[in-house]
Formats: C-alpha cells, sequence, structure tokens
C-alpha cells in the first residue's frame, strides 16, 4: 500500500526543557502527522548517546536514551515539582539543544525524582519491579553507567582490569557498594520505557506506525562491548584487532574511520545469530519498522587496523550474507520482517543482490539524484516499488539549503527534471516534495524541515564533523496548519492516503 511519512528526530521536539522528549509535544506530532494525511514517523536511534551526542554511538542496544524522559510527567506522580523542572537551566536556546546543560540538569532532576519514588514504592518492591520490566542487556547497561560514574567517566577499556575484564570477585564487590547507582538507572529505563510504550500505542492508535533506526554497529564504550566481548573482534585483554570505517572516496580522501568494534560473525552464526535475535526483538517492540544503518556490512564490511589514525589502509571482509536475515524469519516466524535496508552509498553487485535475496526495501535519496550525467539510480524514473523515497536524511542538507548549494549545471538538471523555474524560493521544496510522492515508491519519507522549507541552519547532522550536529528543533507552531493541509492534498493526489 502506497504511504507517506515525516521524519523528526525526538529531540528535535519542541519542549520548555531543553531537548524533544515524550512529552504533550510528541503526543501533539503524532496529531499533526494525522491531520497532514501520514502513515509514518521516522525517528532516529533512541538509545543513549555519549561523546559527541550522536544517537548513532550509543552506550547500549537495549536501553532508551533517559534525555527523552517527559519531566511534566515526573510532576504529575508528584517525583518532581514544576518549580524545579523550570529553575533548572537547559541552555536557553528553543532552536538548538544544549547537550552540556541537558546532560548536568535533567540528571540532576532524575535522581531528585528517583530519590522520591525510592521512598515511595520501597527498595524490595523497586527491585521487583526493575526484575519484571527491564531485560537483562538493559540492566548490564545500568551496571555499566554506575561504573562510569565510579571511574569519572572514562570507557571502560580505560577501567582496573578486573572490572575491565569482569572479574567475577570484582563485579560481585562493586554490585554491592554501587547498588544504589545502579538502581537509578534502572529506574531511568523504567521510566523511559513506561513513557515510550504509552506514545507507541497511541500512535498506533491514531494510525501511525513508528519507523525505528539502527546502527550496524555498536559503539566501542558501550554496555554492549564491555559485557559480550566473545561477539566482537578483540584480543585476550579485549581490545581489537581492527574496527569499523570506509575507505577513501571522492568525499573524504583519507576514508571515514568509525571506531566501532566489529563482529565476530563465524561465532555469531555459531550460536544461531542469539545476540541478533535478542537486539531485533527489542528493536521489534520498540519500532512498527526498523531501518538497519549501512547494510552493506552485513554483505562486506570494512576492517581498519586497530590503531591506525586513518581509514586508507583497511581491507574488505566477508559478512554473515543473507543466512542472518534467514534465521531471522525463522525465529519471527515471517518471511517478511519489518526492516529497511539502508543502502545508499558505492553498491556492489553482492551488496544489490543481499538486498534483492532479503526483500526488503532499499532507500532512494532525491539529492542524490541531480548531476550533469542524468544517469542517477536516485532518480525517479529508476525507481522499483518496493523501495522508500526520502528528499533526504539526517545526514544530508535541507532541500533548500541543497538547493541552493548545487552547482549551476546540477541546478539546471534538477530544474529541467522537476519543470520548475530558474531561481530560488520557497517553491524549490514543494517542487521536490511532489516529485517524491509522485513517484512509484511504495513509501515517501520526508523531512520536517523540508515541508517547512528551511535552509542549512536546520540541517541534523554533516557526516565526520563534530560540534553542531543532532541539535536542531522544531518550533511550536512552525509546521502550521497551512503546511499540514497542503501535505494532505498532496498524500491524497498521489495515492498515499
Amino acid at each position: 500500500m502506497r504511504a507517506c511519512g515525516m521524519l523528526l528526530p525526538v529531540s528535535s521536539l519542541p519542549s520548555p526543557y531543553g531537548i524533544g522528549a515524550l512529552s504533550k509535544e510528541a503526543y501533539e506530532f503524532v496529531d499533526t502527522l494525522k491531520s497532514a494525511g501520514q502513515r509514518y514517523w521516522q525517528i532516529l536511534p533512541l538509545g543513549p548517546t555519549g561523546y559527541g551526542d550522536s544517537p548513532y554511538q550509543s552506550f547500549s542496544a537495549f536501553a532508551g536514551n533517559p534525555y527523552y524522559i517527559d519531566l511534566d510527567a515526573l510532576i504529575e506522580e508528584k517525583l518532581l515539582t514544576a518549580e524545579e523542572c523550570l529553575q533548572a537551566d537547559f541552555g536557553g536556546s528553543k532552536r538548538y539543544v544544549s547537550y552540556d546543560k541537558v546532560y548536568l540538569y535533567r540528571k540532576a532532576l532524575l535522581e531528585k525524582a528517583f530519590q522520591r519514588w525510592l521512598e515511595k514504592t520501597g527498595k524490595e518492591k523497586a527491585k521487583e519491579i526493575f526484575r519484571k520490566n527491564l531485560l537483562e542487556e538493559t540492566t548490564e547497561y545500568c551496571f555499566y553507567m554506575a561504573l562510569k560514574d565510579y571511574f569519572k567517566g572514562e570507557a571502560w577499556i580505560l577501567w582496573e582490569e578486573s572490572v575491565k575484564l569482569r572479574e567475577a570477585k570484582a563485579m560481585e564487590q562493586l554490585g554491592r557498594e554501587l547498588n544504589d547507582q545502579i538502581m537509578f538507572y534502572q529506574f531511568t529505563q523504567y521510566q523511559f520505557q513506561k513513557q515510550w510504550d504509552g506514545l507507541k500505542k497511541y500512535a498506533n492508535q491514531q494510525g501511525i506506525k513508528i519507523i525505528g533506526d539502527i546502527p550496524i554497529y555498536v559503539a566501542f564504550d558501550s554496555a554492549d562491548a564491555w559485557a559480550h566481548p566473545e561477539l566482537f573482534q578483540f584480543d585476550e585483554t579485549h581490545m581489537p584487532s581492527a574496527v569499523a570505517g570506509c575507505p577513501p572516496d571522492a568525499f573524504s580522501a583519507t576514508g571515514q574511520l568509525w571506531g566501532n568494534p566489529l563482529y565476530r560473525w563465524d561465532y555469531h552464526q555459531q550460536t544461531g545469530y542469539a545476540w541478533w535475535l535478542k537486539r531485533m526483538e527489542y528493536s521489534f517492540r520498540l519500532y512498527d519498522v526498523v531501518r538497519v544503518d549501512h547494510f552493506r556490512g552485513f554483505d562486506e564490511y570494512y576492517a581498519i587496523p586497530y590503531g591506525h589514525k586513518t581509514a586508507e589502509h583497511g581491507q574488505w571482509e566477508k559478512g554473515p550474507g543473507i543466512g542472518i536475515f534467514r534465521r531471522m524469519e525463522e525465529y519471527f516466524k515471517t518471511s517478511s520482517l519489518p526492516i529497511i535496508a539502508e543502502d545508499l552509498g558505492f553498491l556492489t553487485p553482492s551488496v544489490l543482490k543481499l538486498v534483492e535475496d532479503s526483500g526488503f526495501p532499499g532507500m532512494k535519496v532525491l539529492e542524490f539524484a541531480f548531476d550533469s550525467s542524468g544517469e542517477s539510480i536516485y532518480l525517479p524514473h529508476n525507481y522499483q516499488k518496493n523501495c522508500v523515497v526520502y528528499t533526504g536524511t539526517h545526514d544530508n542538507d535541507t532541500l533548500r539549503g541543497w538547493f541552493e548549494k548545487m552547482p549551476e549545471q546540477d541546478k539546471l538538471m534538477a530544474l529541467e527534471y522537476i519543470n520548475g523555474r530558474h531561481g530560488e524560493g520557497p517553491w524549490v521544496n514543494w517542487d521536490f516534495i511532489r516529485l517524491a510522492l509522485a513517484s512509484v515508491a511504495d513509501l515517501a519519507i520526508i523531512p520536517v524541515q523540508d515541508y517547512i522549507g528551511l535552509g542549512s541552519e536546520a540541517r541534523i547532522n554533516e557526516p565526520s564533523t563534530l560540534g553542531n550536529n543532532w541539535k536542531w528543533r522544531l518550533q511550536e507552531g512552525e509546521l502550521s496548519d497551512e503546511i499540514c493541509q497542503k501535505a494532505r492534498r498532496m498524500a491524497r493526489l498521489y495515492g498515499r492516503y
């Protein structure tokens, strides 16, 4: 069935507390999507973020970001007061997230809420609640974060040897010593999970499905890597032998050095992909559809020797291929897994075959379509139905920003393709949105910024840079009724609503 949706990270929602959250503004956005004739809300990964604030470098693949906990809900539970929340310094900007302020003041408020909740609930009942509601892997994250606090924020690879290697005596001793701090993190996960479940249920009741996003790799500084070193290409001291990245290309002369640990795919295969089944089961609980980032890594992955300063001297290694997805189909008892394959970038014949064999829809991005050759696979006349078309993703400039920076020759080609006018103005975003919605792609996802017609100041992320990413936020009323009604008419016109 043809459908359309909007892309907006949870962090980009309006809120009075410095960052978007699972608050009334999230419920209002669901209502906005419904009024605009949309059927999908695509978000970014929900995991807790660390250095660089990237949702693609999370402390756990099995935990939610405490930043997204709705403080107003804690006020209603009488765990916080309105005055305490309003007095906190979240940075003062409604347009951009101030992560350093959010980290300091939200954590202090959540610790206060936890102490009050614990006094009301009692420690034994609290432990029972956590046992019933949290996965073992989520509890590992809570222990991990308590240890990070204990070691003053250092990554696990720098901890004392006995803790780094998870020796039983050290684990037992620190488990007792840090019990209250572990329970604090369990409290944040319990609250996140409860609030997310409520929001997702509401969205589904309104006819809105959630498209989530998971990175193929986990972060090196993560509970996953610390608690399960057997899953990764580590030596006996738990140091990586190689790390993830991308080779040099036209965009980067030295490639991209991501630094994520690489999987021991032979071990995963021997265990029947047990860890991946848990991860996908958790993801399918959070989301209705899962977009898997860097899908080509399942076919071949780029391995860079650990310690290298650039990605220039890596090599391609064979991934698990279709076997991992056949195992998922068997486990979940379906031949139609709700997965979108992020298949962007340089695609080899074997990657194309993997996407085809999986049956998952791939991605088409209009901002990649227009060059003077006129032969791009991202031009809509080259699409097949089983794909998801985007004007741009979170890694791209906004439509307006992209169009304004286009080389003149490419711009002329794009204008001719859309039968548009030469010049710049608010019309350009709707012309490209129309092109996406009119395409044969089963699903069209448009970033909210493109519907509004915002420029480069509203960009979410610029890959391989630090400092200004993941900060942009939607303002109240910015996605106006007029825009929503136009979006609804276009969705209906092109059979997507």
